[in-house]
């Protein structure tokens, strides 16, 4: 039996969960000489996110490194559920799904490494980055042509909301 093409999932989507480190950021760290990591993220990651949280989708951040600046930056763009040193995600996946009473079949995840599988397993459509590893990427339904931090979350965030006609073109009058 063939498995449905990722594309047949993306109507049904209406909560994205995401790990941060190879995600959300290119997986590099740069170690102060104080001890602060640093980190980057992508702005138009960054404006997908802030998109779809105004069009009225759920969006969690699950992941196992806990840096405030990280905390931050995704408290800035208005998700309000993270959970930040979690190293048995689905924990946490199971938590947040009943505390909204959000089904799997509903949700999309991406992640790049193995600490994501689990929950991966579980979700709708799992994705990734271009980057991910190898055993992300074989249960992966969609892997992304874009690598971690550099525009992955925001190639499946603006497919899913584009085929459910969220994704606003009318520029001019969303930012007069």
């Amino acid at each position: 039996m063939e498995d449905k093409s990722y594309k047949e999932y993306l109507e049904q989507i209406t909560t994205f969960i995401l790990d941060v480190d190879g995600v959300l950021t290119d997986g590099t760290v740069t170690i102060m000489t104080n001890g602060d990591m640093l980190r980057s993220m992508n702005i138009k990651d960054g404006y997908a996110l802030k998109t779809a949280i105004d069009a009225g989708f759920n969006v969690c951040i699950i992941s196992g490194g806990s840096n405030l600046g990280v905390q931050k930056r995704l408290e800035g763009l208005g998700i309000t559920d993270i959970y930040l040193g979690a190293h048995q995600k689905v924990n946490q996946f199971r938590e947040y799904l009943k505390s909204k009473n959000i089904k799997a079949e509903h949700v999309l995840y991406m992640g790049d490494d193995i600490p994501d599988v689990p929950v991966m397993k579980l979700v709708a459509l799992p994705t990734c980055p271009q980057d991910a590893a190898i055993e992300v990427k074989g249960i992966s339904k969609y892997v992304s042509h874009k690598l971690g931090g550099k525009g992955a979350v925001r190639d499946v965030i603006e497919q899913v909301m584009k085929v459910q006609d969220k994704w606003d073109g009318n520029f001019e009058a969303k930012y007069d």
